[in-house]
């Protein structure tokens, strides 16, 4: 969230900022809606200095034993128009907190200008394109003549969109998971966590979630709770409304979660298997950053999330989103694509995001600083690392031999207890 100072001071960049995300919130009825604020904090100001005013004199006349009546009268229309200017003041905050969780994050200067995804900018790629003896199958016909997943009998238990892993398709997922839980903590000092899978409203809000994307999410309203979408919103929550000691920073955790999207509109687009589902499996980082250094700190993010794929062998570019592709949240990311040899495409398994204050501004996260006292806000950053459906996609057709077997890499071994997966 941007504070209306900033946008106030900032009004140019701030609605260019708007203009490259495509948004057309109006921040000129925001500022009206914030003048009408401060005029009425000023008369309500003004009117109980009034009011404190008479009921010393009250006090004084009764004291002399004169007549107050007067005085009283006037202090009870004072209290009166107090409590009137307090019900409109009521109604104008909330007009401002409807609009102001509107408005999306600015745009880091560093970030290309372009309009979608088009102008994204490739700044690196890693590995080699697979090459293949024989004609490739795709993730879906390996995946059924190996027995790893059935599609058809996970529609009798939740619809389309929701995969079933079975046997070694069972254990390969679980082994993914624990081969990046163990890297990110092992070798990129990250802290491990279990979050919940549920968050309630003000942790959708705090992280950007809400009130913008309500209806991608899965919603039990009689408790108030959603599925996460991702564990960004959890693990970023951790620390809503505390102060951390500037020692402290950065602080880093690695966490895994399922994830649960609706992904409204997207039928018919990369719907086939593992490519776009309604609930997938993630390890997701996250990390509460000096502002000083949180640019440092995403390139380092983005290298950790690189380092699971180099770690598996597998062929992947990096993106630099332009600024009409970037997300409502974050004012700079990356993203990460692995190469799928069936599709013969680049599919995202990792954006890389740093949001600067905007998250922390909505959730209340501080730092405080060694050489004042003073506490202020701290940046956040997150990012995939990684996601698994199409980590699998990339997985199984990199490495599917001539046989239909999968060569498993070398990393995987040890989570696998073997090296290849064959046809039952």
């Amino acid at each position: 969230m941007l504070s209306l100072k900033y946008i106030r001071d900032n009004m140019d960049y701030v609605q260019n900022s708007l203009t490259q995300k495509k948004s057309n919130i109006n921040l000129s009825k925001l500022l009206e809606y914030d003048d009408q604020r401060r005029n009425c904090l000023k008369e309500v100001e003004e009117l109980r200095a009034e009011r404190n005013k008479v009921s010393v004199s009250i006090a004084q006349l009764k004291k002399a034993g004169k007549d107050a009546q007067d005085d009283i009268l006037a202090m009870r229309n004072v209290s009166d128009r107090i409590k009137d200017i307090e019900v409109e003041l009521k109604k104008i905050e909330d007009n401002i907190a409807k609009d102001i969780y509107y408005v999306p994050n600015i745009v880091h200067s560093s970030v290309p200008v372009g309009k979608n995804e088009t102008s994204n900018v490739e700044i690196k790629k890693w590995g080699d394109v697979p090459d293949f003896s024989f004609t490739p199958k795709d993730h879906l016909t390996l995946g059924e003549d190996l027995k790893l997943f059935d599609f058809k009998r996970a529609v009798k238990m939740a619809g389309s969109g929701f995969p079933l892993y079975i046997g070694l398709g069972s254990k390969l997922e679980r082994a993914l998971i624990n081969f990046m839980l163990d890297f990110h903590v092992s070798k990129h000092n990250y802290t491990e966590l279990l979050p919940p899978f549920l968050a309630h409203t003000d942790a959708m809000q705090n992280t950007g979630q809400l009130p913008k994307f309500k209806d991608d999410m899965y919603q039990i309203p009689e408790d108030s709770l959603y599925c996460i979408p991702t564990a960004e919103v959890p693990v970023t929550n951790i620390h809503q409304g505390e102060i951390i000691p500037e020692s402290d920073l950065p602080k880093k955790y690695a966490a895994y979660s399922a994830c649960f999207r609706r992904e409204a509109g997207s039928y018919g687009k990369d719907t086939r298997g593992l490519i776009r589902v309604h609930q997938f499996n993630k390890v997701e980082l996250v990390k509460f950053v000096h502002p000083d250094k949180s640019y440092e700190e995403l390139e380092s993010l983005l290298e950790n999330a690189e380092a699971i794929l180099q770690a598996l062998g597998l062929h992947y570019r990096v993106l630099e989103l332009c600024s009409g592709d970037l997300s409502f949240s974050a004012a700079k990311c990356y993203d990460i694509e692995v190469w799928s040899p069936s599709e013969k495409k680049y599919l995202e398994v990792s954006s890389c995001s740093n949001f600067e204050n905007f998250q922390s501004r909505r959730g209340n996260i501080r730092y405080r600083k060694n050489s004042t006292g003073k506490s202020e806000l701290l940046h956040t950053l997150n990012g995939s690392g990684v996601a698994t459906p199409r980590l699998m996609v990339a997985l199984l057709e990199t490495y599917q031999q001539e046989d239909g077997t999968i060569k498993l890499p070398a990393a995987l071994h040890p989570f696998m207890n073997m090296d290849i997966i064959s046809i039952p």
